[in-house]
């Protein structure tokens, strides 16, 4: 069975236990350095090979790019959604995530790989769990992650060697404490019977200030280590970009509440009130105040709060893969669900864009860089279609 859905009615300590130790810890990721072929001779801006580059958390970096949708089944290819299946029961996560499976997850469908070609190069400097602090230059406050230096300090030997005209930046989420939010909720539904939109609105209202404050110096040190770089604030472009929901509203789930289908079948287990507050409240919240600092910083933004609207992880509008229900982007769920017993892959991956999912915020990358430097869009998908669907609107 699959993480949560073996737990049963009983909630014996046991169960608690294991449920506390998987932790059901979701680290946002970030991803590593993914080169598209290019040189390493020295380049000034407006020379060399042209490049996009991400810089932040899992949102970006490629989490759960493992995953063609979501299967009960747990042998051989997981019903073709596990791209890192070999043969038999053996995988390979490095399949998708190269030389960062099981640490950044840098996904070879992650957003600047996706995005198609708006650059000659797609450098991914974003790793799983990253917070603010993982951004900033070390001269400045930032601190290494993963054995990595700070995504700043990368991004200044990056802008040495390519003519970078994109930078595309998601942080903020592992700084307000998401992952906890989503296994706080999580605990309510399967351990509790309580709702939890009410605690963790008060702590985010805490936290909201001083994570925007952070994200407003992430886009200052990118500006700072581009200028230092030679760059004109004018010769290239910052997308800020917000996040998708990955659950849906109650009225939206197909399984009821009543019984612990959520939680057994579909990989989902929050009860239809904190559902609705996720995705009316938080989600909305974070994308408006990410939205203000790329206003007051002069930076494009992306707003993702309605990108996955009816492919969340148990929406009515999207389907579990079966035996006889292929993986498809027009049917299948674009985010991963929750696998708290890790018999699929890692549980850092659970409530991520999954392979669809981030092939689909390529295409809204894509379709932002063709916009106005200081452009504020929203990015949707049309019902039924794939990621050739995705189109923009005005953000609210």
């Amino acid at each position: 069975m699959i993480g949560f859905r073996n737990a049963s009615k009983s909630r014996t300590g046991s169960r608690v236990r294991r449920l506390a130790g998987a932790a059901l810890v979701l680290p946002l990721t970030a991803a590593a350095l993914v080169t598209g072929g290019a040189g390493t001779s020295a380049a000034s801006p407006g020379n060399g090979p042209t490049a996009v580059v991400s810089l932040g958390d899992s949102y970006i970096s490629g989490e759960a790019g493992r995953w063609k949708g979501n299967s009960l089944t747990n042998a051989g290819s997981r019903n073709g959604t596990d791209r890192a299946w070999i043969s038999g029961s053996s995988y390979d996560p490095s399949k998708v995530y190269g030389a960062t499976a099981g640490g950044c997850h840098r996904s070879d469908s992650a957003e600047v790989r996706s995005a198609g070609p708006i650059a000659d190069v797609a450098v991914n400097l974003a790793c799983s769990g990253a917070v603010s602090d993982n951004v900033f230059r070390a001269s400045n406050g930032g601190v290494p992650f993963k054995g990595e230096a700070p995504q700043a300090d990368q991004l200044a030997g990056v802008a040495a060697s390519h003519d970078v005209k994109v930078i595309v930046l998601s942080i903020g989420g592992n700084d307000l404490g998401f992952a906890d939010i989503i296994q706080e909720c999580a605990y309510d539904f399967v351990l509790w019977g309580s709702y939890c939109h009410d605690d963790q609105q008060e702590g985010v209202d805490r936290k909201m200030d001083g994570v925007m404050a952070k994200v407003g110096k992430s886009v200052d040190e990118i500006r700072a280590v581009m200028r230092g770089a030679g760059y004109a604030d004018s010769s290239y472009r910052v997308v800020l970009q917000s996040y998708p929901s990955p659950i849906p509203r109650g009225a939206e789930n197909r399984y009821p509440q009543s019984d612990w289908s959520r939680l057994n079948t579909g990989g989902c287990p929050f009860w239809n009130r904190d559902s609705d507050w996720a995705r009316d409240a938080l989600v909305p919240q974070i994308a408006d105040r990410l939205g203000a600092v790329a206003a007051a910083k002069g930076v494009q933004f992306l707003d993702l709060r309605d990108m996955m609207q009816g492919r969340e992880v148990c929406a009515k509008a999207s389907r579990l893969v079966t035996s006889t229900s292929a993986a498809s982007a027009r049917t299948s769920e674009w985010a991963r669900w929750i696998d708290s017993s890790e018999t699929q892959g890692l549980i850092q991956e659970s409530m991520h864009p999954n392979h669809f999912g981030q092939l689909a915020v390529g295409r809204c990358l894509a379709l932002a860089a063709a916009r106005p430097a200081t452009a504020r869009d929203s990015c949707r998908n049309t019902a039924g279609g794939d990621q050739g669907g995705m189109y923009l609107t005005p953000a609210p």
